[in-house]
């Protein structure tokens, strides 16, 4: 057999076995009258053993491609054309084949047991829903008219909405802005996908944090784009670092955090935001700002973001309600150039024919009340003390065996883990003791850190969590 397995390739071998035999039962490779490798054979022939050879076999013979006789060997089905069968669709070589990449294995493997299993959640990026304000939000419901439409609305998203968050980016995060420079999407996430796949094409270069969420994410390998990375400090990234990747790579665009990163909590200052901009208007690099967290500020005070400096229009601004409202309301924007936004909401429209009227009406009446500002302030107060407690469990159970930045806003902690320890039993043993995070490796190239989230569990649960994990650190460090 002319063949051999990509031993580096993340398709398990079995997999790349049966879809290599498929192939060849379809081009005539291997002919129907002739039998197929024995198990034992095939397996010496290509160094693998033979179970591999058998699940290989196994998935063929479940798609009705092959026979298997006991004495006669394995042979391809005579029918298989025909139509005393019905042939299953070979629905692996289409999940392999699609250009929309999948998550990280370790992503998934996170994703799966937050939904399957009860664990104290130290992963998730989201709020618990006591955090929600689930009282204000059914008053809204209950004994408020709905004023909109239940038929498709424009294509930008609701323009009663699109001028309540013109004032309210304004008054609370120094945006000026106008109704048809913004776009309504379904969070954050969906906005940043739009910008990759409206702005940029395949083979351009971008610039993204190191660490940083935009990491963990395959959009950008999905569209044939090239990331570069920009390393973070304490304060965030430098931003003569631009210069030296923009002159390397030529890179097209920026994606940055600035504002209590995920996942390291910094904040970059003022001064490094300002020459941030001052290099976009000297290259021409327009700069993706995500802004999920600028108005958690545990010490209260109004953080201006990189759109609230920027004069000239280079910045393209995303931000949601996911991270300090609800995330179930599925409510993001994108406030940029009008011809940008119009480009968006044509692509966006393709996809859903714009966003749902009922939940851009409920985040419309929130957005406008009294309750939205005193929400804000009791979402800040109770962050602070779950971040508080998550510093105190590192202290009193971790001790000198972690090096962690103290956020002074947001919900993560990112966490440098001196001792020296394998990345996949740690969370494996983590989640058998009930607790989950998320492994540094999935948001950074360096190794040895984890981000914690204090924004999912209550005070006793993030301290019993910290200990089990510190629990499961001795056992795989030791």
């Amino acid at each position: 057999m002319d063949w051999k397995p990509d031993r580096e390739s993340k398709i398990p071998i079995y997999k790349q076995l049966a879809m290599y035999i498929e192939n060849g039962i379809a081009d005539g490779t291997f002919p129907h009258d002739k039998p197929l490798p024995s198990e034992r054979g095939l397996a010496k022939e290509l160094g693998v053993n033979r179970s591999t050879v058998v699940a290989a076999y196994d998935e063929l013979e479940s798609n009705g491609l092959i026979d298997r006789n006991r004495g006669s060997g394995t042979t391809v089905s005579k029918d298989i054309w025909g139509l005393a069968k019905k042939r299953i669709p070979s629905w692996n070589r289409y999940i392999e084949a699609g250009s929309f990449l999948p998550n990280l294995p370790v992503t998934q493997r996170i994703h799966k047991e937050m939904a399957d299993h009860k664990l104290i959640n130290l992963a998730s990026g989201e709020l618990s829903e006591d955090l929600f304000p689930l009282t204000s939000l059914r008053e809204i419901t209950a004994n408020r008219s709905f004023i909109g439409t239940l038929g498709y609305d424009h294509p930008q998203g609701n323009v009663i909405l699109r001028q309540t968050l013109t004032n309210h980016v304004k008054q609370f995060r120094g945006i000026e802005t106008h109704p048809s420079k913004i776009l309504m999407t379904s969070g954050a996430q969906q906005a940043l996908h739009l910008v990759v796949q409206c702005l940029l094409k395949p083979g351009d270069a971008v610039a993204i944090e190191n660490p940083s969420y935009h990491y963990n994410l395959p959009v950008f390998k999905s569209a044939g784009i090239k990331t570069y990375y920009l390393k973070g400090d304490k304060d965030g990234i430098n931003p003569d670092d631009i210069t030296t990747l923009y002159k390397k790579h030529r890179i097209r665009m920026i994606f940055l955090n600035p504002i209590f990163q995920n996942p390291t909590g910094t904040l970059m200052p003022v001064e490094r935001r300002k020459r941030i901009l001052e290099l976009s208007s000297e290259y021409g690099i327009p700069v993706v700002e995500d802004d999920p967290y600028s108005l958690t500020s545990f010490n209260g005070e109004k953080i201006e973001t990189l759109k609230s400096l920027d004069q000239h229009g280079n910045v393209l601004y995303i931000s949601s309600l996911t991270k300090i409202v609800a995330s179930g309301l599925r409510i993001g924007w994108i406030i940029g150039p009008k011809a940008v936004i119009e480009r968006l909401a044509d692509a966006k429209h393709q996809v859903d024919f714009g966003h749902a009227s009922y939940s851009q009406w409920i985040a419309n009446d929130f957005l406008e009340s009294k309750e939205f500002e005193s929400h804000i302030g009791n979402l800040v107060k109770q962050l602070e003390s779950r971040r508080d407690q998550m510093v105190a469990s590192f202290h009193s159970f971790l001790k000198n065996q972690v090096e962690f930045h103290i956020p002074e806003g947001g919900i993560h902690l990112w966490c440098r883990i001196k001792k020296e320890f394998n990345e996949t039993q740690l969370l494996e043993e983590s989640i058998k003791r009930g607790v989950i995070y998320v492994p540094g490796t999935t948001m950074g190239t360096e190794k040895g850190f984890a981000r914690f989230t204090f924004a999912r569990e209550k005070e006793d649960m993030i301290n019993e969590g910290i200990k089990r994990f510190t629990d499961a650190l001795t056992v795989v460090s030791t």
